[in-house]
């Protein structure tokens, strides 16, 4: 970390923008500076149905911090979908420039750039590189080799790449609200070590975050990330489910899931009546909790059954030992994660990490994008553009402003 970087975290979601700015203070902790969240609805499906509402979500937002901390905003790091991301392995091997002084930093670094020179398809575009371990010449693993006497070292890494079109269109709405992007982090990928506890970290985990619209997915093995993808659906698919099957508005449905949430139907303990206020035609209508109940479980189960078709799929579900759970559309429905265990026929666990408590939940993924760029090995600064005299900014093209992956 960089004592005195200030970063500013934003995160696009179906329901939702959220900003989280954060310092790296002298104990080398992110310091919270300002959250904020603003409604938007922008964003369908994992897709930008409009710009302009973004742009509006993001203008109020800045604006608003601005107007709190006394400083300008010129960039900020933003969060990506994991459908719109590709993840590539690679490996490369390093002759250390002098074996008997130790591998330097500019070692490390040289390497870092050299394992990103792969092949990019055709619409893609490279937007992160994770290292995932460094191995000495004599087998030995290490996350740091800096100062380890070694002849030659090997980096395992990810290289993240994500949809040209996506990029083009997120950077055009940033460009609109004078906001340069710092970079492009996969959800799943920033909320790993805030979510997942010192266990989880090391084992092979799927990360499942069910948000109002959308779904995320993302699977660890280790330090190594394997896989992302989003699924189109979420909290809000319950809410207008019951709204529609029942007749009533969408308030009420919202009402009523979150007053009955329960996830199974076997979990009832007293069947009771529910008086609809809201039915149309303006008519009293009773119905049992077990039918509300019912319309829970149908998508709920639907959610789940998506993620194992995809996991599947892709061949990596024989690879994950545990599944943790998280996001405001589902952790809140009780019996959710023996619902989840059951259709994926693998252990399902409500997130239990040491900060998820300690952060608010329309908050959390904001702040786990600051966290994960404040703690990026191997860097010099990570800080966003901040002005305490002038708003002025020229927006620059999305390739160089990831600072060439915060390497130098």
């Amino acid at each position: 970390m960089a004592v005195g970087d200030i970063i500013v975290g934003m995160d696009i979601g179906t329901s939702k923008v959220s900003l989280v700015i954060g310092e790296v203070n002298s104990f080398n902790q992110v310091e919270t500076l300002y959250t904020g969240t603003q409604k938007c609805s922008g964003i369908k499906k994992g897709k930008i149905i409009s710009e302009e509402e973004i742009m509006l979500s993001i203008s109020k937002l800045v604006k608003d911090a601005e107007t709190e901390l006394n400083f300008g905003i010129n960039s900020a790091y933003v969060t990506i979908p994991g459908k719109y991301v590709t993840i590539v392995q690679n490996t490369i091997t390093k002759d250390a420039k002098d074996k008997y002084a130790g591998i330097s930093a500019k070692d490390v670094s040289s390497s870092i750039m050299q394992v990103k020179d792969i092949t990019i398809p055709e619409g893609m575009q490279l937007i992160d590189i994770v290292e995932d371990e460094f191995i000495l010449d004599n087998g030995k693993i290490v996350q740091d080799p800096i100062g380890s006497l070694s002849a030659s070292f090997t980096l395992n890494a990810q290289v993240i790449l994500a949809d040209k079109e996506y990029i083009r269109k997120i950077a055009n709405i940033f460009k609109k609200v004078d906001i340069d992007i710092d970079g492009l982090i996969p959800v799943s990928l920033a909320e790993r070590n805030l979510i997942l506890d010192a266990n989880e970290l090391t084992d092979n985990v799927l990360l499942i975050d069910i948000g109002a619209g959308n779904t995320e997915l993302g699977v660890f093995d280790g330090n190594n990330f394997i896989y992302t993808n989003t699924i189109p659906l979420g909290g809000d698919n319950i809410t207008n489910d019951i709204s529609i099957v029942l007749g009533i508005s969408e308030e009420e449905a919202e009402k009523l899931k979150k007053q009955y949430s329960l996830a199974m139907r076997s979990y009832i303990d007293n069947d009771n009546e529910i008086l609809l206020t809201t039915y149309k035609d303006d008519s009293k209508k009773v119905i049992k909790s077990s039918e509300l109940i019912e319309i829970i479980e149908a998508r709920i189960e639907e959610i789940f059954s998506l993620v194992n078709k995809d996991i599947t799929t892709k061949g990596i579900k024989s690879r994950i030992n545990n599944v943790v759970l998280t996001g405001q559309g589902i952790t809140t429905i009780s019996k959710s994660d023996v619902a989840g265990k059951i259709i994926l026929n693998i252990p399902v666990k409500i997130a239990t990490g040491r900060l998820v408590s300690t952060i608010k939940p329309e908050y959390r993924t904001a702040y786990s994008l600051v966290r994960y760029i404040a703690s990026k090995p191997f860097v010099r600064t990570v800080s966003s553009s901040i002005d305490t005299d002038s708003k002025e900014n020229i927006f620059k093209n999305i390739v160089e402003r990831i600072k060439e992956f915060f390497y130098s």
